[in-house]
């Protein structure tokens, strides 16, 4: 009898509405944290593909534009260009001085070699770096500087400046100097634009970005002999092209990163000692100001002092970013301070503040995302070879089973189970809050061609469920009444009261189609066999996520089970239709309450136990699937995260002997695989399409994809023929793999962080409404 609170009193909450919401608590940090790790992998992504120029990739370079609006003394002038006062100066190269400059780098196989050679030589060049190499190869830049070469900027990610906006100019030129400043601890004045040349190649296009760079206190350095190693044209060549004209001195043009520098390496040591041996020096950019100044002040101890970058001299001397007499304005990452270098090095400052820890932060980050792109494309290659290898898996196994259990004729002849089973049997029904239900359960059963025994456990349901069960009046049915405890205790409570040796479970909610138990008890006739899986189908199916669910249903879970029964390791057992041996669930221990998948929980038990588990694909139910996506995530929640638990319990079957570990030695290791580690690494190739269709290849992508979705198109049309399903539910499947997929992978992502955290969940009640009628009624 149910007690009436007093009126004007509030109730207490019962201790299952308190552990509901102690567990609502707690899961909110765990959707928390695993929205964090979506968008953590996301942002890496992002990152790598940002330094390897596929997001925000520019590829467009500017030919032939006029020069008219550019000064003609600039055109005219010497590589090294400066602007004092907002005065635009070139400068060039003293005779017989060669200032060696590279390209593109760094690269981690360049580099190094043309450092070891420099070294050699007793040679310091001047280094223009693509900042993404540089984030990318720390230690490269860090040892190049160590060694006394200087480095100065070119762009973050090699755009043709003359295309981009002021913002994004001002992007590149930041973005490098703070993975200067994560790399070696620096900054630089120098730059040197991508595709740029000699100085008579200045544009109409071109000019406003030099300028641009001059008013924020940058000193550009032009070409005079360009080697064209890009061209890779051969040793003799290259020297060649480096070599300056008439003892005049140079800046010289070589690469080391962007394509094979193998003959660039080869040229690079006999072209220093040739060099010097018709008197030419070497010097850096900072060199060679350095010397100027010295020619023009007529003081020789200018040599070899360090130039305090930021000082304004008469001279023209580079002044540190931000510090131009042009603008006075302070430019993004600009950093106070020097480095202490010496002549060949006085273009750098010293990287101190937010601007190195920024620096420092990049390079971490580009580091985490060097390491983890390609583990994540790894697993990539092992998730798509395996869910390719489980369709094909389950396409040669179902059809096998098929043909084999709806054998007609043959050197075997039709197939039996046995003599026919055509004792009675009990139908244990678990019932909590199932009034919209259970008498459309009952009437179903009602119409079994197959003797049973009917056992309603009412579980504590507060809504007049026994009530309903026990005013049909069917003979057969008993109703028994317990407090709240739990699905598992209903259903050892109703094994405990049963009458007969075989023992069907279903839910309260599902509808069996008259021959059902007939069917799902005959392979009893073999010994051996402990418990039987029937085939349960979604009877709401005419609603979006209902037909999904019945996709899934189909294709996912029957098609499986045909697999998994070949392999003699059955999973699962669906609660919605099951058979067993009353005295086989005894002897495991009877359902139990150790996890929120009983149903796994007892399969995996019955394999241990040394019994046979087999799919019946001819006993047929029809259950309510969840209505909504709020339901729907609840139930395969508590699924994902109860077969989680099972499969820990049973953990110890990998290492059991005999018929007992087959489970372990052959279902767990294919369960982890399909249904564990390969859905939460399947969003890797949905990232990965949709990364690809954004900022790669958006046709070869949407092949690919397409390529994918057909596969799985003809995997649910060949399970939908054995199952002899209506095909036109097929049209959902584009749109579920969509939505739907992504929204199981996520649960799956959630039960995962939860098992890792040491969470636990109540069993959520899905509300019902009792629409799945009788079998007739499913269309």
């Amino acid at each position: 009898m149910t007690t009436t609170p007093s009126r004007g009193r509030r109730r207490a909450p019962s201790r299952m509405e308190r552990a509901a919401g102690r567990a609502a608590a707690l899961q909110k940090p765990r959707v928390i944290l695993a929205v964090l790790l979506l968008l953590a992998l996301s942002s890496v992504m992002l990152l790598d593909g940002y330094l390897r120029s596929e997001i925000g990739n520019d590829s467009r370079i500017r030919d032939g534009a006029a020069y008219d609006k550019v000064p003609q003394k600039v055109l005219d002038g010497g590589p090294i260009l400066t602007f004092d006062d907002g005065a635009e100066k070139t400068q060039s190269v003293p005779d017989k001085t060669i200032v060696l400059t590279f390209d593109d780098g760094p690269n981690p196989t360049w580099t190094p070699q043309i450092l070891k050679i420099l070294e050699e030589n007793d040679v310091h060049a001047t280094f223009f770096e693509v900042g993404s190499a540089v984030s990318r190869n720390p230690g490269i830049v860090k040892d190049l500087v160590a060694q006394g070469n200087e480095v100065g900027i070119h762009t973050f990610t090699h755009v043709d400046l003359s295309f981009q906006s002021t913002a994004r100019l001002q992007r590149e030129l930041k973005q490098t100097q703070l993975a200067l400043a994560g790399a070696a601890g620096i900054q630089t004045t120098l730059f040197r634009a991508p595709y740029s040349a000699e100085i008579d190649a200045v544009d109409n296009y071109s000019w406003p970005v030099y300028e641009e760079v001059g008013a924020l206190g940058y000193t550009t350095v032009f070409v005079d002999d360009d080697s064209d190693d890009w061209k890779q044209p051969g040793v003799s060549e290259i020297t060649k092209g480096a070599t300056p004209k008439d003892d005049k001195g140079a800046v010289v043009l070589m690469h080391d990163a962007g394509g094979n520098r193998e003959q660039t390496v080869a040229a690079l040591s006999a072209y220093i000692k040739d060099m010097k041996a018709k008197g030419y020096s070497f010097t850096t950019v900072s060199g060679a100001e350095a010397k100027l100044r010295s020619q023009d002040s007529g003081d020789a101890e200018a040599v070899g002092v360090a130039q305090q970058p930021g000082q304004s001299t008469e001279s023209g001397q580079s002044a540190a970013p931000g510090q131009s007499g042009a603008s006075g304005q302070q430019p993004p990452g600009a950093a106070q301070g020097t480095a202490g270098r010496n002549t060949e090095q006085s273009a750098h400052t010293k990287a101190t503040g937010a601007i190195l820890y920024e620096g420092k932060a990049l390079v971490a980050a580009v580091a985490v995302a060097e390491w983890v792109v390609p583990v994540l494309a790894w697993f990539l290659g092992v998730v798509g070879f395996a869910v390719m290898g489980r369709f094909g898996m389950m396409l040669i196994l179902a059809r096998r089973h098929h043909r084999q259990r709806n054998r007609k004729r043959g050197k075997r002849g039709e197939f039996s189970w046995g003599p026919t089973v055509t004792g009675p049997v009990t139908v244990i029904v678990p019932a909590y809050n199932e009034k919209e239900c259970i008498a459309n359960t009952l009437h179903s059963l009602a119409k079994s061609t197959h003797p049973i025994e009917i056992i309603v456990v009412d579980d504590g349901s507060t809504d007049g469920t026994k009530e309903i069960a026990e005013s049909l009046g069917m003979p057969n049915v008993r109703v028994i009444r317990q407090e709240n405890a739990g699905k598992p205790a209903a259903l050892n409570n109703g094994v405990r009261n049963a009458s007969y040796d075989i023992v069907v479970m279903m839910d309260g909610d599902t509808v069996f189609e008259p021959d059902a138990v007939f069917q799902l008890v005959q392979p009893f006739a073999r010994p051996e066999i402990g418990a039987v899986a029937g085939n349960a189908k979604v009877g709401n199916r005419n609603t979006l996520i209902g037909a999904w669910q019945h996709i899934e249903y189909v294709m996912g879970f029957n098609l499986d089970r045909r697999m998994y029964d070949l392999l003699r390791c059955m999973p699962t057992i669906p609660g919605a239709i099951g058979a067993f041996r009353r005295d086989a669930v005894l002897e495991v221990g009877g359902m139990s309450e150790d996890t929120l998948a009983e149903d796994t929980d007892i399969t995996i038990a019955m394999h241990r136990g040394g019994w046979r588990v087999v799919y019946q694909e001819h006993a047929i139910a029809w259950t309510e699937a969840p209505g909504s996506f709020k339901q729907l995530w609840s139930q395969r929640y508590r699924w994902s995260y109860g077969t989680m638990q099972a499969l820990w319990k049973h953990r110890k079957s990998l290492v059991d002997k005999g018929p007992s570990g087959r489970f372990g030695r052959v279902g767990m290791p294919l369960v982890v695989i399909f249904q564990i580690v390969t859905p939460i690494f399947a969003p890797l190739i949905d990232v990965f399409t949709i990364y690809s269709m954004i900022f790669v290849d958006f046709q070869a992508a949407l092949l690919a994809w397409l390529a994918v979705l057909g596969i799985q198109l003809f995997c649910a049309a060949y399970a939908f023929r054995l199952d002899k399903e209506k095909y036109r539910y097929l049209a959902m499947m584009p749109l579920q793999q969509l939505a739907y997929r992504q929204m199981m992978y996520l649960v799956l992502i959630h039960s995962s962080v939860t098992a890792l955290t040491g969470g636990r969940l109540r069993w959520q009640k899905l509300k019902r409404t009792g629409e799945v009628g009788t079998p007739a009624g499913v269309s």
